[in-house]
C-alpha cells in the first residue's frame, strides 16, 4: 500500500521555499510549511488557502535543536510519515572577509549548516526505518565559486554540499536519497530588495543565459529530486540551476 507523500519544507513561507511548497501542493502531495517568521507564515497560509488541508503550517527556528526534535515528532504524529525534506531555510550576508566577525560567521553556520543537519538527522532516522525518503538541500553557487562578500555564506553552502555527499553515502543502502540544488541568482522578493543595479549587472555579465532565474525553476528541480520514480537512482549530487554560471569561462561580447 502506497503512503501519502508529505514534504517538510523549511523556509517554506517565502521565496524559493514557497515556490517549492506550491509545486508540491499542485502535484497533489501534502506540504508542511515551516518558517521562523510568524508574519510570513500567516501570509503564506492566505496564499495557499485553496489547497485546504493539504498544507500545514509550523513556526520553528531550525537553529534550536530541542525545538527541531519536538517539531519532527509532532509533525509525524499529526500528519503521518514525512517522505520528503527540503532544507531551504537560511540566512545570507554580503560582507567582505576582513569585515566579517566571528559571531556573524557562527550565526550563518548555525542556521545554514547545523540547523539543516539537525532537521535532516531527525527526519532521516524515520525515513531509514521505512527504507524510503528524499532530502533536498538548497545550497548555492556561492558554495562552489568564490563570490566576493560571501566568505561566511559561501563556506556554509560549501559545507551543506559536503554534508549532502556524506549523508547520501551513509543512507543509500537504507533507501534514503540526499541531493542538493545550487541556485544562481533567482528573482525572489529578497533579491529584488537587496540587489542593487551594480550587483545585478555583475551577475548578468557572468550568467550565460543573461537573466535571473525564477523560483519556479528551482521548484521544478526540487520536485524532480523528491520524486522516487523520476530520480530514484540519483543521490549525492548537486544540481546547479544557474543559467550556466558555474560552467562559464570566457563569455565574449
Amino acid at each position: 500500500m502506497s503512503i501519502q507523500e508529505t514534504v517538510f519544507v523549511t523556509g517554506g513561507a517565502s521565496g524559493i521555499g514557497l515556490a517549492i511548497v506550491e509545486a508540491v501542493l499542485e502535484k497533489g502531495w501534502r506540504a508542511v510549511v515551516v518558517d521562523r517568521d510568524e508574519r510570513s507564515l500567516l501570509q503564506s497560509r492566505a496564499a495557499l488557502e485553496q489547497f485546504g488541508a493539504q498544507a500545514h503550517f509550523m513556526q520553528l527556528d531550525i537553529a534550536d535543536e530541542a525545538a527541531v526534535v519536538q517539531a519532527v515528532e509532532r509533525c509525524e504524529a499529526e500528519f503521518g510519515p514525512i517522505t520528503g525534506l527540503i532544507n531551504s531555510a537560511g540566512i545570507a550576508r554580503d560582507v567582505p572577509s576582513l569585515e566579517t566577525s566571528a559571531d556573524l560567521f557562527r550565526r550563518i553556520l548555525d542556521v545554514n549548516v547545523i540547523g539543516s543537519f539537525v532537521i535532516s538527522r531527525e527526519i532521516a532516522k524515520r525515513m531509514c526505518e521505512r527504507h524510503i525518503g528524499s532530502i533536498v538541500n538548497i545550497a548555492s553557487v556561492s558554495g562552489i565559486r568564490g563570490n566576493v562578500g560571501r566568505v561566511a555564506y559561501g563556506a556554509s553552502k560549501g559545507g551543506m554540499i559536503t554534508m549532502t555527499q556524506v549523508m547520501a553515502v551513509e543512507l543509500a543502502s537504507l533507501g534514503v536519497r540526499v541531493n542538493a540544488i545550487a541556485p544562481g541568482p533567482i528573482e525572489t522578493p529578497l533579491v529584488r530588495e537587496v540587489h542593487t543595479d551594480q550587483i545585478r549587472a555583475e551577475w548578468l555579465a557572468r550568467v550565460p543565459q543573461r537573466r535571473y532565474g525564477k523560483p519556479s525553476e528551482i521548484a521544478s528541480a526540487a520536485l524532480f529530486l523528491l520524486d522516487h520514480v523520476h530520480s530514484g537512482f540519483i543521490t549525492g549530487q548537486t544540481i546547479c540551476v544557474d543559467g550556466g554560471f558555474t560552467a562559464a569561462g570566457l563569455l565574449g561580447q
